[in-house]
């Protein structure tokens, strides 16, 4: 062995082929862009966003109860005065049908009264040929009073009654034995149409 050796220079690595081709893996990198998030990470961020989309849904179907709600009530509030005022028109309707008839009966009764009061001489006329002895005429006067007395016709004869100046009217006053005053005599009969008094009766009182 020699103190000159020349030390051996060292031999150069060659590269593995493969190694070569492979793509050289990136260091490590902090939480920037490409950093890669743990699973649980991602669960939690989709639970949270899914409880927010459910609480947004709930107060959107809130709020739309809500305005339902207000609307119902708007509706039956409206439904109520519709049908208070349906109810005050009817009854109205209904008065003005009931007064509007009786009008109409009570225009009948004065017209048919009135055509009534005319016949009255004929009447009389009849009573008093019968009382002077002239029996002819009795026939004519039943036939007309009966027909008459079926559409109402009532006569009034108080004689021996007690007087009543509603139905009855005292031109001939005699004394008496004092007290109630009586109908001694019926000098012209009085007559009632559909139970109103149509002419008083013309009598001879006893005071």
């Amino acid at each position: 062995m020699t103190d000159d050796a020349t030390p051996a220079e060292p031999v150069p690595s060659v590269p593995d082929e493969g190694a070569a081709d492979a793509e050289p893996t990136p260091p490590p990198t902090g939480a920037g862009e490409g950093a890669a998030v743990p699973p649980e990470a991602i669960d939690v961020d989709a639970e949270l966003q899914a409880a927010a989309d459910a609480v947004e849904v709930d107060a959107e179907l809130q709020a739309a109860a809500d305005a339902v709600e207000v609307d119902l009530e708007l509706l039956l509030a409206e439904r109520a005065q519709y049908l208070a005022a349906y109810r005050r028109a009817q009854a109205d309707f209904e008065n003005y049908r009931k007064q509007a008839q009786k009008r109409q009966d009570d225009a009948v009764v004065r017209s048919v009264g009135r055509f009534v009061e005319g016949l009255l001489p004929v009447l009389d006329s009849c009573d008093a040929a019968l009382s002077h002895g002239a029996s002819e005429v009795e026939p004519v006067l039943t036939a007309l009073y009966g027909a008459l007395s079926k559409e109402g016709l009532e006569r009034i004869d108080p004689k021996g009654a007690a007087f009543d100046p509603a139905e009855a009217e005292a031109v001939v006053h005699e004394p008496g034995e004092g007290g109630e005053q009586v109908v001694s005599e019926v000098l012209r009969p009085g007559y009632r149409w559909q139970g109103k008094v149509l002419r008083p009766a013309m009598v001879k009182v006893t005071d």
